[in-house]
């Protein structure tokens, strides 16, 4: 079941239909009615989740062709039952390091990367622990649909640093109770991960 309240689940359905005629669509009347229903889904958006409408506006024209979900990768990297966390300077809450994956990368590499880019570490992915709907794992609602893919990583070298995006590092046990950062991971999720490495023959995790 998804977490998106009625009004979210509508928007998104006139986006994807406005997002694909926008696309597809040769004929100029057309091409502004999908247009006019954009604009729509933007305003119930914007009043939704009390978002400036200029912001939103933004999101949506930004996305083009025919709208899947975005792909967002985390590492999971232990160190004497302590896995890495890094601080968000967005909202000053505690996140595996990740983030989109990039046109033309594997999500594998996307994963090393983003470690070494967030955290100061270099790690080699290992195991894919599991590949997640983002809404259905107790994160809160965004406006575009994301799968979620949690890689298990080696650490190999490096040192602590920070980057534009964090401001700390730190490793945490299955008990401590850091502030989180809930758009990038939830307590469910940390609880889920640190079970999946308690079973390294577990098959990856899905939906």
């Amino acid at each position: 079941m998804t977490n998106l309240p009625p009004w979210a689940s509508w928007a998104e359905r006139l986006q994807l239909i406005a997002q694909a005629g926008l696309t597809y669509s040769q004929n100029q009347y057309d091409l502004q009615r999908f247009s006019q229903i954009q604009a729509l889904a933007a305003e119930i958006l914007a009043e939704g989740s009390a978002t400036p409408i200029q912001k939103i506006e933004g999101l949506l024209a930004d996305e083009r062709g025919y709208q899947t979900p975005k792909v967002d990768v985390r590492a999971v990297v232990v160190k004497e039952g302590k896995m890495l966390f890094v601080k968000e300077l967005a909202d000053g809450g505690w996140t595996l390091p990740g983030g989109w994956v990039d046109a033309g990368d594997r999500p594998s590499f996307a994963a090393e990367r983003e470690v070494w880019e967030e955290s100061g570490y270099t790690a080699k992915a290992t195991r894919l622990l599991a590949v997640l709907d983002h809404r259905l794992h107790g994160y809160p609602p965004y406006f575009f649909h994301i799968f979620k893919l949690f890689f298990q990583c080696e650490l190999t070298g490096g040192k602590p640093g920070t980057s534009l995006e964090t401001g700390g590092v730190a490793w945490f046990g299955p008990q401590d109770s850091p502030k989180l950062s809930l758009e990038r991971t939830t307590p469910e999720i940390i609880r889920m991960m640190f079970t999946q490495l308690e079973h390294p023959e577990a098959p990856a995790l899905f939906d």
